[in-house]
């Protein structure tokens, strides 16, 4: 989307990178009691929601393509399903930078290979470097080669690209294209190591806003694409001659053409513009380039297209508008590998009336395009838009012409023609992958058809989640697209939020005993920053704000619904009776708290503001300080009172250079005790109580037991369990979690970037280990790695009952055949000794009935070789392998 996604609480954050893949879970110091469960993990149903800067296609083989997000990390294309799956979820908390996807390469030689260019930001707001992940296979496991500068995956000029490119003949050469004046670097070895190439000339000069003090706007967008003539070489052989983009207006584009020991500026070049993009087509011996006046994304003013002749060093204006008609500049830029004279650009900062996308058949002689004027302001269009799997993509617009809903796009730097197949092409915007799987209609005169492609790619970035009672199971603040009532997780809802339409929603409530009440508060460029629905956010109708409100801030609800409580940005706390047509400051709290309302009494709500509890007994008339001592002295925190119970207050936050944890409070926030071994804790949420438990289960996104986790608790806190795992930790998760009130053990994850994750337990009450007599009956076994990294990998396993008696107990035996050691095991409990493993049941895992069937999951190191085991047995009875 538009809107540049800035982490949260940044520097928060401690600073560091984890060295090579996820390491195996470490033994949890003294502290409180820590178990694992085996979730399941999916998304809550968006289709996309954020910026796709990147399509790669693999040149040698069919339907293998990647995507790259700007801050959700990147996707491998699943022909079968038409779907995208997600690649770096293993990224953890630690260095959540690397979900900043820079650029992607896909080896043409060996297709299982792809390497990934990750880093989010290159100023402070980032504290890690960057580094180049490396996978052989397709992304399912990765290495990494730390850089020893930043990467920029959500800074200016991600758009253009790609930065990182594998040689087509010798596929252990790859080349990166670095940013703040670091240059050209070079790996010899298949991206294990890399060094800069001292002999390139240029790193660039271009910034968007040298006068920018964040950092942000003022970094030198450096080398911004590499491209190789895979003529100049042959299998095996380096390829010779390279082509390199740079972000300086005068001097745009090199080559070497003796395998990068030289390097020289292409004469007669164009000057003026960025070339954004370089594309060959080495069949006719043309290189194409995309030119904007501007960086991108968002950005761009006048532009131009140009071709070069690499055999006569000829350069020609193939410009489809002239340059002086533009408005905009351009970005997109595809050859059609089964007709190398087909051509396609797209005008990427084109936001009104559309983006366009251009196409010639005969090298840019001549243009045609998506659509255009037949008497203005009526378009006709050579295409039809098909958004009903995703039908928020019209916005809930209803425009005057020209514009039209659904939107061709914006911010379309991504434009890929499929290379096996010349009727397929897919293109990024700021909110989703669109597609057409007909598109040489075009150039028969009909019209193709535009879908969106992009299910299974979520990349929202999440501020603030709601499970309530009853009603819709989900209600979340979204960056960029406001946010979604969920009714179904599993389906894709069929509108953002309207009535206003945040650009960003910044935080939401509802009344806690009347959930049919809900107010949401966010960023809008002009109108109300306040919202209300009274049927469960179905619709929506628009508050007024106070005077000097400039954002959304945080927002509560009484429990009843009777009041709200704002603290918006640009002024201090209001207070309101009834929809907020009218509002009161409240006094005896500063501007910039944080608000929550008292789950059961509607008069009493609470605030939190550098380390001091603040609490309003007269619905938020006014509010006085708490007494409560050894609270974080930051803002980094966020906090929720217990529905059911008044005064039961939770709080997390803090900093790593000072107080930082899980406080509870009994006493309405007068006083608050400090978790022990809750070291760092960032979220607080709160769920259906287990079976056989009076009080709610506690969800937090913490480190507990020295391991950073997703973690649920039922008994207050006094004993953990983790619920996710290495495979699965989506970078930041620190804005929000709840839990489902109705659900035991669902829990939904905010993450910045990734979407609503939720997860489903396998656990059904919990409980300790026992020792069994080996059931009678007959048993099969599923062994199935799930993950796996240098030195560690993750494994399920599935036991079946496949006789005719119910089991009361169970133990299952194999052995490793290559010295595996198991480190952590969840659902189950284990012995080790040698090569040799026994597991046996959990309390609550112990019967299964004929048919049914065990699940349970562990980490374990290997080296060298990681052989499954061969048999399985139960006592002295072997059971059938799957």
């Amino acid at each position: 989307m538009r809107r540049t996604r800035i982490l949260t609480a940044v520097l928060a954050l401690a600073a560091g990178l984890l060295a090579g893949a996820p390491p195996a879970l470490a033994a949890a110091p003294p502290g409180p009691a820590l178990a694992a469960d085996t979730y399941t993990w999916k998304n809550a149903r968006i289709d996309g929601g954020g910026f796709v800067p990147g399509i790669v296609f693999n040149r040698s083989e069919k339907n293998l393509a990647y995507a790259r997000t700007d801050i959700g990390g990147a996707y491998r294309w699943v022909e079968a399903s038409k779907t995208w799956t997600p690649l770096l979820d293993s990224v953890g908390w630690t260095d959540w930078g690397h979900t900043g996807v820079v650029s992607l390469a896909s080896d043409s030689v060996d297709p299982d290979r792809v390497y990934a260019a990750v880093g989010t930001y290159t100023n402070s707001w980032d504290p890690g470097n960057g580094a180049v992940l490396r996978s052989a296979d397709r992304g399912a496991s990765w290495q990494k080669a730390d850089l020893p500068f930043k990467l920029g995956g959500n800074m200016p000029g991600r758009g253009m690209g790609e930065r990182l490119a594998v040689d087509p003949n010798r596929n252990s050469v790859l080349y990166l294209g670095a940013p703040s004046g670091r240059g050209l670097w070079r790996s010899t070895d298949s991206g294990v190591s890399w060094s800069q190439v001292t002999a390139f000339p240029n790193p660039g000069n271009y910034a968007q806003d040298p006068t920018d003090t964040s950092g942000y706007a003022s970094d030198n967008q450096g080398i911004v694409w590499v491209t190789f003539d895979e003529s100049s070489g042959s299998a095996g052989g380096a390829s010779q001659t390279v082509y390199v983009g740079v972000a300086d207006k005068d001097n745009a584009v090199y080559r070497s053409t003796d395998g990068g020991a030289t390097w020289s500026r292409l004469a007669g070049q164009p000057t003026g513009q960025l070339a954004h993009k370089g594309v060959l087509d080495a069949t006719n011996g043309y290189l194409y380039l995309t030119y904007s006046d501007k960086g991108g994304p968002y950005d761009g003013g006048k532009g131009s297209l140009w071709r070069y002749a690499t055999r006569t060093g000829t350069w020609t204006d193939i410009s489809p508008v002239a340059e002086a008609d533009t408005y905009y500049g351009f970005s997109g830029l595809t050859v059609d590998r089964q007709r190398p004279g087909t051509v396609m650009a797209t005008a990427y900062s084109s936001w009104w009336p559309d983006t366009q996308l251009f196409r010639t058949t005969d090298s840019g002689g001549t243009w045609t395009k998506a659509w255009d004027y037949t008497s203005y302001p009526n378009r006709s269009n050579r295409y039809t838009m098909d958004v009903s799997s995703a039908p928020w993509l019209t916005f809930g617009a209803n425009p005057s012409p020209p514009e039209q809903a659904p939107k061709l796009g914006w911010m379309t730097e991504a434009l890929e023609i499929d290379p096996f197949n010349s009727a397929r092409m897919m293109y990024g915007t700021g909110a989703t992958v669109f597609g057409t799987e007909n598109l040489t209609n075009w150039d028969s005169g009909g019209q193709f058809t535009i879908k969106p492609m992009v299910r299974g790619l979520e990349e929202t970035a999440v501020n603030d989640l709601a499970s309530p009672p009853s009603g819709a199971p989900l209600l979340s603040a979204l960056g960029d697209i406001g946010g979604f009532r969920h009714t179904d997780v599993t389906q894709v809802p069929s509108m953002m939020f309207t009535s206003p339409n945040f650009t960003s929603t910044t935080s939401l409530d509802f009344a806690e005993t009347s959930p049919g009440t809900v107010v949401r508060v966010g960023n809008l460029d002009s109108g109300p920053h306040i919202a209300f629905s009274t049927d469960n956010g179905a619709n929506w109708f628009a508050g007024t704000d106070p005077p000097g409100v400039s954002g959304g801030g945080t927002v509560a609800a009484a429990a009843d619904g009777s009041r709200f409580v704002w603290s918006p940005a640009g002024t201090g706390v209001q207070y309101t009776t009834g929809f907020g047509s009218s509002w009161a400051a409240s006094s005896g709290i500063p501007a910039g708290a944080v608000v929550e309302s008292d789950r059961v009494d509607p008069r009493t709500f609470y605030g939190f503001k550098s380390g001091v509890f603040y609490v309003s007994s007269d619905g938020g008339a006014t509010f006085t300080a708490s007494a409560a001592a050894g609270l974080p002295s930051g803002d980094s925190v966020r906090f929720k009172a217990l529905p059911g119970t008044k005064g039961d207050v939770w709080l997390a936050g803090g900093a790593s250079d000072g107080a930082y944890g899980l406080w509870h409070s009994t006493d309405g926030g007068a006083s608050f005790a400090k978790l022990s071994g809750v070291t760092e804790a960032d979220t607080i949420g709160f769920g259906k109580a287990a079976p056989g438990a009076s009080y709610q289960a506690l969800y937090t996104s913490a480190k507990i037991g020295g391991v950073r986790g997703i973690f649920r608790s039922t008994d207050q806190g006094v004993s953990w369990t983790r619920v996710n795992d290495e495979a699965h930790q989506w970078g930041w998760t620190g804005a929000a979690i709840t839990g489902d009130p109705r659900i035991y053990g669902r829990v939904y994850v905010a993450t910045n970037g990734r979407g609503v994750i939720y997860g489903d337990s396998s656990d059904t009450g919990g409980g300790g280990g026992t020792d069994p007599p080996a059931p009678t009956g007959s048993c099969a076994v599923t062994y199935t790695i799930t993950n796996q990294w240098s030195g560690g990998f993750q494994a399920d396993v599935r036991l079946a009952n496949t006789g005719t008696t119910p089991w009361s107990t169970w133990s299952l035996n194999w052995t490793f055949p290559n010295g595996q050691t198991i480190t952590q095991l969840w659902n189950a409990t284990h012995t080790q000794s040698g090569n040799t493993v026994t597991t046996k049941n959990t309390t609550w895992n112990a019967n299964v009935a004929p048919g049914s069937s065990v699940n349970f999951g562990f980490t374990a190191t290997w080296s060298n070789t990681n052989s499954r085991p061969t048999t399985f047995g139960m006592g002295e009875r072997g059971c059938a392998v799957g």
